[in-house]
């Protein structure tokens, strides 16, 4: 007899399968706790970040004014008496408002107290002045009340970031400063305005003069070369590689070879654009069109690879059947697979130039790191984007500019955003579920 017919049953093993499952439930109820504490943390983490650059950069939207009783002196303002915008851009305007403030504080003697009394004035209220003039030259001879910017310390002040407590000799604004402020401030003849100036001047070495307008346009400029090159390219390319190209050991050497230039690092294309656009073809240094060839180069792997998979969610049926009814390959790609692959390329295009818009390495590596005052207009025009401009600023030694960085990164956030939900718009509403 074998020894399992010797086996008794009352000498059987009780079921341990209820305490195997409750075993298994509480894994499962630790592991979402695990789950659910890292998400937490995670978006904790991120609202830690987001809460003190939005604490920061939100006060640079605003900007302290001063607001001062300009006499247009026609022989200050027209030098040359010809009433023409060649002579009112010879005007001394700093002599303008530098009158007007002396005029408010006589007590003010000495070229040193007016010295200190002139620093709560932006030396950017000359522009302000002369934009003035050359908008409405009719106010020549007249005094009018003018509304400019006070400095960047005065402003830091007025907003809370440099302390009253402080003593003298660690505060950048000295007691006498203050005194005059106060006095600015009783007249009625201070105000927290709109600092419509941060979206629409250039970089600056006044921080209270300083903007993300030329950042802005570079970086959109540099986005259009990119789009141009690396979308139609990417698509042809995916096209090919997944629908004409033979299954052989090159176009697995190119498979391979795409996937992993997707994560070359992306300053090793600031290098090949440094080595090849600027060194070799000679091409205009710190340039959108030089920047936009750059990063269409790092964007186009993930435009491939986003196509190639867009391409693969397609029913082979549908190509299958155009084919069947006499439409050649290109025929039925072109007009049948395509179009219905074409949301989900779209998706990845616009991931990858977020990404693009994202980036600094590269850029540095070819010049867009200059100081770049004037607004670019065209694409061989010198210029920067937002996170160089962010790059600088941060570097920059006032104090003035660490707000400003801030709102530089609010902005890019904000753009990364709306680029993201884009694409997740244009999924949910074009994407076919087979």
């Amino acid at each position: 007899m074998s020894d399992t017919s010797k086996f008794k049953l009352s000498e059987a093993k009780p079921d341990l399968s209820p305490k195997r499952l409750q075993k298994r439930y509480r894994a499962e109820t630790r592991f979402r706790l695990y789950g659910i504490t890292a998400i937490v943390f995670a978006i904790g983490v991120l609202g830690i970040l987001l809460g003190s650059i939005i604490s920061s950069g939100t006060s640079a939207f605003i900007q302290t004014e001063i607001a001062l009783d300009i006499n247009f002196d026609a022989n200050i303002v027209d030098p040359e008496g010809t009433r023409t915008k060649e002579s009112f851009l010879e005007g001394n305007y700093r002599k303008l408002w530098r009158d007007s403030l002396f005029t408010l504080f006589p007590e003010v003697k000495g070229r040193k107290q007016k010295r200190a009394l002139s620093k709560l004035i932006s030396r950017g209220a000359d522009l302000t002045l002369r934009e003035k003039v050359l908008n409405d030259p009719s106010i020549i001879g007249t005094t009018k009340r003018i509304w400019v910017k006070s400095s960047a310390d005065i402003d830091s002040l007025n907003k809370g970031k440099i302390s009253r407590s402080t003593i003298e000799s660690d505060r950048r604004v000295k007691n006498h400063q203050i005194a005059w402020f106060d006095k600015l401030i009783d007249e009625n003849r201070e105000r927290l305005a709109f600092n419509s100036s941060l979206f629409t001047a250039g970089d600056s070495r006044e921080p209270e003069q300083a903007g993300i307008g030329g950042a802005v346009v570079g970086s959109f400029l540099t986005l259009i070369v990119t789009l141009l090159l690396s979308f139609p390219i990417g698509v042809m390319a995916a096209v090919y590689l997944e629908s004409f190209a033979p299954k052989n050991r090159w176009t697995d050497i190119i498979e391979v070879n795409i996937n992993n230039l997707a994560a070359v690092p992306s300053i090793v294309f600031g290098l090949l654009g440094l080595a090849v656009f600027l060194n070799f073809f000679g091409m205009p240094r710190s340039a959108p069109i030089v920047g936009g060839t750059v990063l269409a180069l790092m964007t186009l792997p993930t435009v491939i690879i986003a196509g190639r998979a867009a391409l693969k969610a397609v029913p082979p049926s549908i190509q299958e059947a155009a084919l069947a009814m006499g439409a050649s390959r290109l025929q039925a790609v072109s007009h049948h697979v395509l179009p219905l692959a074409m949301p989900g390329i779209l998706t990845g295009t616009i991931i990858g130039m977020a990404r693009a818009l994202g980036e600094t390495a590269p850029l540095l590596m070819i010049g867009m790191v200059a100081f770049i005052v004037d607004i670019p207009r065209g694409l061989s025009d010198p210029s920067t984007v937002l996170p160089v401009q962010i790059y600088l600023w941060a570097d920059a030694p006032e104090r003035a500019f660490v707000e400003k960085t801030s709102a530089a990164i609010m902005v890019l956030l904000l753009f990364l955003i709306l680029m993201n939900l884009a694409a997740v718009i244009l999924r949910k509403k074009f994407e076919k579920r087979w």
